[in-house]
């Protein structure tokens, strides 16, 4: 996949994204921080991760769901 300049992917985004969503599905922030490799835990807290709302946290179970959904039917068609 080719990205113009003006739509590529900071690493730093890529980490907040990650830990972000971490955050969403209550990761445990000492799990996140090792996840995103960090040495300071008020830097995956204070930097890395931006707590999201109701909705977005009800979007995201959604779409987990819908992914293990997706999973299982594809685990059933390969039998």
């Amino acid at each position: 996949m080719v990205f113009s300049d003006s739509s590529r992917v900071c690493p730093m985004d890529a980490r907040r994204t990650c830990g972000s969503l971490l955050a969403a599905l209550d990761v445990h922030p000492r799990i996140a921080m090792a996840i995103l490799r960090h040495s300071r835990i008020a830097l995956t807290m204070e930097i890395y991760t931006q707590v999201p709302d109701k909705v977005t946290r009800d979007a995201l179970r959604r779409l987990g769901d819908w992914l293990d959904h997706d999973e299982d039917q594809g685990d059933e068609a390969r039998r």
